[in-house]
């Protein structure tokens, strides 16, 4: 009977402190920006202490290293930040294809993103879109590639497409993450109009 109590305490306080822990949602958006931006930054430590090891005698387990990032190897971040700029900077967007693909990583969201980019700019619009699909297989709220997709859907003509990648961005970082308020602003232009994205 005495264990049946204890067992029966035990359940009661594990359920208090379940229902007076504090909900809170986590939303991740992966962007592709350069290294160094919020999306390289570790998730924050779990508020609440393990649960267990506050109802048991037993020593809580043992916490496995944190996974390691790619941005966390030099070398792939060196090599990923001279593609970054081969983009942006020179506009030389056939090397840097060369680069991303020679970093061994095309199945990183950031990477296959920017491979996408670098396609769609060199007017490959089938390859592009592989690298996006690719992209968003690696993480569907990848909101860098959402953008870059919908304004590839644009450019083909297809803006009911476009407004549905615009919808995801919308779920993913709100309507005031600067990912929506381009990609909204090119869906604004009429059709045809030349986008400089």
């Amino acid at each position: 009977m005495f264990k049946l109590v204890v067992r029966f305490v035990t359940l009661a306080a594990f359920l208090m402190a379940l229902i007076a822990a504090p909900v809170v949602p986590v939303f991740a958006a992966g962007g592709g920006g350069p290294p160094g931006e919020d999306i390289m930054r570790p998730s924050p430590p779990s508020a609440t202490p393990d649960s267990k090891a506050r109802l048991t005698n037993r020593r809580p387990k043992q916490k496995q290293p944190r996974k390691q990032s790619l941005f966390d190897d030099p070398a792939f971040l060196r090599g990923y930040r001279a593609a970054y700029a081969t983009i942006y900077d020179r506009n030389d967007y056939s090397a840097a294809i060369e680069q991303l693909k020679a970093l061994g990583h095309d199945d990183h969201p950031n990477v296959a993103n920017l491979i996408g980019y670098s396609y769609r700019k060199v007017g490959d619009y089938k390859l592009s879109q592989v690298w996006y699909e690719r992209a968003l297989k690696a993480d569907p709220n990848h909101v860098l590639t959402w953008q870059y997709y919908g304004l590839w859907q644009i450019e083909q003509g297809n803006r009911d497409q476009a407004q549905y990648h615009l919808s995801r961005i919308a779920a993913i970082c709100g309507t005031d993450c600067e990912e929506y308020r381009s990609l909204a602003a090119a869906l604004e232009k009429p059709p045809g109009t030349g986008l400089v994205y």
